[in-house]
């Protein structure tokens, strides 16, 4: 028997606490572990409780839920964070995947996207919300005749392309079939992709691309 998904519920609004809560508890391979609403709290008791996966406010009124992501994710590295936010803000997207989250969804998401989000984090995937995503995308395109940094430059223009289908939250199997290359080929591809850019998973390196991409206009 499968044992229920762990999670733990961490935002400054106890009325939202309470509406996930009641959404996840409808759930029968969902419990909730714990509950927190501001960074030190949330840090203590994740600690304690040791959730499978954080639903986390990226703004608390004690400070950020990116600072709780990174030290949550640092003492518990198997913890799973999906971020969730009011705005699509690309700077806080940016640094919630850098801080570790797998997860970055807005506020107004459905209850049933919700419960499927959480359920892809715990299951280890990586998981951007469209609208954020639409985001950073057009932020790519907009500047990508402007890249500068040194990392980038390293890549080559397969790399490059393999690099933007990853930051549009393409698997291994679409790239290939968008570039007509085998699903090993394109893993050795992004295992290169990583190595250049100096950076461990995928959506750390989406969100360098993404961070290094001047927009129009740029010096």
């Amino acid at each position: 028997m499968t044992l229920p998904l762990r999670i733990m519920i961490v935002d400054d609004h106890e009325v939202v606490r309470n509406g996930i809560k009641a959404l996840l508890e409808e759930e029968s391979d969902i419990t909730v572990a714990a509950e927190a609403g501001a960074v030190k709290e949330a840090i203590e008791r994740a600690e304690w409780a040791r959730p499978d996966v954080v639903v986390m406010d990226v703004r608390l009124a004690d400070g950020s839920g990116i600072e709780a992501t990174r030290e949550i994710r640092t003492r518990l590295p198997k913890t799973q964070v999906l971020m969730l936010t009011t705005f699509a803000d690309d700077e806080a997207l940016f640094a919630s995947i850098m801080a570790g989250a797998a997860g970055y969804v807005l506020k107004q998401i459905k209850g049933g996207d919700l419960v499927r989000a959480i359920r892809s984090v715990g299951r280890g995937e990586n998981l951007l919300d469209p609208a954020v995503t639409k985001g950073v995308l057009d932020r790519l395109r907009r500047g990508k005749h402007l890249l500068k940094d040194e990392r980038l430059a390293r890549l080559s223009a397969q790399e490059e392309r393999i690099l933007t289908a990853i930051a549009g939250g393409k698997t291994n199997r679409q790239i290939g079939d968008e570039l007509h290359l085998a699903e090993k080929t394109v893993k050795n591809y992004v295992s290169s992709i990583l190595s250049k850019l100096e950076v461990a998973r995928r959506a750390e390196a989406a969100a360098y691309l993404a961070r290094h991409t001047s927009p129009p206009g740029s010096a």
